[in-house]
């Protein structure tokens, strides 16, 4: 789909129904995919150019050599003035840690990590939490879950399936706004088909190709959304130094969410 306007304004749209716009982004340590230089300048650049009010990012460092020691999560929400942030350690390192962040303009309720480490592959996680967005003088409810799924194609459908018999998930009303997604490793794009749909999910984003930054051949991120949510547009960037900053370009997903309540 084409990218519209880095200007786009987020609206209500009818007395009852807001918009918002949520990206997903592996940051790869705010290390260039191709000149493999530690420079988050250029991620909080790629990401100020689209106004986000919740942002998935995944391969975030907490205190770890290769950048500067910088506790990227905090550095990432002061920088894009979002002051709701939820961080998850998931890879331990020597020194430090990496793993999911969640950076949101509205609160973060109710945090929590989903173990979807399956045996003899890399340790994985989910992170979770209820997001309070509220829009002149109405609010509502909505459950995130941000994903780095794992390399093997049974492993990817493994972890899909606990995190879906996980009780925060599978006890939530179906019409409860619920967004599940990241880096999901889709190669062959049939996770919706196989498992999401199944449960009720749909695509936010069909064949938008994320991966390699420098030359996108692969759509490995996307979002799964249920509930009262529907997609108003999905992109990935394609500006210049989003094609440096990291080895993924973000995937841009403007949704419409309807049925606000008073607050």
């Amino acid at each position: 789909m084409l990218e519209p306007p880095a200007s786009f304004i987020r609206k209500v749209l009818v007395s009852n129904s807001a918009s918002f716009r949520l990206i997903s982004y592996n940051i790869h340590k705010g290390i260039g995919g191709v000149d493999r230089r530690y420079r988050p300048e250029r991620i909080v650049e790629t990401l100020k150019q689209y106004s986000a009010d919740i942002i998935f990012l995944q391969e975030v460092d907490d205190q770890v050599p290769r950048s500067r020691m910088d506790v990227q999560v905090e550095l990432f929400s002061e920088a894009l003035e979002m002051k709701h942030f939820a961080y998850q350690r998931n890879v331990h390192l020597k020194q430090g840690h990496y793993g999911n962040a969640i950076l949101s303009r509205f609160p973060l309720l109710d945090v929590e990590n989903v173990d979807l480490t399956i045996p003899l592959k890399k340790r994985r996680q989910g992170l979770l939490a209820h997001c309070r967005l509220k829009f002149e003088g109405h609010q509502r409810t909505m459950l995130l879950v941000n994903v780095h799924l794992g390399l093997a194609g049974f492993e990817r459908k493994m972890q899909l399936r606990k995190l879906l018999d996980h009780p925060t998930v599978h006890r939530v009303h179906k019409e409860t706004p619920t967004i599940i997604g990241g880096d999901l490793n889709d190669v062959w794009e049939n996770l919706g088909k196989q498992l999401m749909t199944p449960a009720g999910f749909s695509v936010a984003a069909k064949s938008i190709r994320t991966f390699p930054a420098a030359f996108p051949a692969r759509a490995l991120d996307n979002l799964f959304y249920r509930g009262d949510l529907a997609v108003d547009h999905a992109f990935a960037s394609k500006s210049k130094v989003s094609g440096q900053a990291s080895d993924h370009r973000p995937l841009i997903v403007d949704f419409d969410l309807g049925d606000t309540e008073s607050v």
